[in-house]
């Protein structure tokens, strides 16, 4: 779609059309009137085109940050249009589920096709002893690990950290630690004989960045 003159593109009302029988064989007042059809024709195309604009799917690209900024979400052109039409489309959705674990694994995937693993500290502390001491006050970091999903990009870390930055409550500190694949999980108690055992030699461990 485009708003703006488009070579060959017929006018669905043209003026010539309009006027007086008078003028219908008169060459300068047609081809005068051909002109104006060729500034119109683009501006009826759009209105009759019009309900698409408001579709993030069909939407020209021009016109989707202004879409976005309709549904307060924030896109950025670096972006591939494919994924700022998702964003639009899916705005209430990624709103509902803002400052949640789901809400900012999902926005990682949708935007960089990454894999993500929230660790919030989150917890309760108690005793048995009446008056103990108070546990000490949670660190208020979150610990965010991404990895590259099968046929994904390269991870970008900058780029995580603006979409980590825009989505973390304000009261937390948000740590980025970038992983070549999946975190394995921790393997269940192995007896000593098994290579398993934490007697055995084992894989190196990863440097976190």
């Amino acid at each position: 779609m485009s708003r703006a003159a488009v070579p060959g593109l017929p006018s669905p009302h043209p003026i010539g059309e309009l006027l007086p029988a008078l003028f219908a064989d008169d060459d300068f007042a047609q081809r005068f009137t051909a002109g104006l059809d060729t500034v119109l024709a683009p501006v009826f195309a759009t209105l009759d085109n019009l309900p698409a604009y408001f579709e993030p799917r069909l939407a020209p690209e021009d016109f989707l940050t202004w879409l976005a900024s309709w549904v307060a979400i924030e896109t950025d052109p670096a972006w591939p249009a494919e994924v700022r039409r998702t964003v639009v489309r899916r705005a209430i959705e990624l709103h509902r589920r803002r400052g949640t674990r789901r809400g900012l694994t999902e926005r990682l995937r949708l935007i960089l096709g990454v894999g993500a693993q929230i660790v919030d500290g989150g917890g309760v502390a108690w005793s048995t002893t009446p008056g103990a001491a108070l546990p000490p006050a949670p660190s208020g970091e979150l610990l965010v690990r991404v990895w590259p999903e099968r046929g994904a990009a390269a991870v970008v870390e900058e780029q995580v950290l603006a979409v980590v930055r825009a989505c973390c409550p304000v009261h937390l500190t948000c740590r980025v630690q970038m992983l070549p694949g999946p975190p394995v999980a921790p393997a269940s108690p192995a007896s000593p004989d098994s290579p398993d055992s934490p007697d055995s030699p084992g894989p190196a461990g990863r440097a976190e960045n």
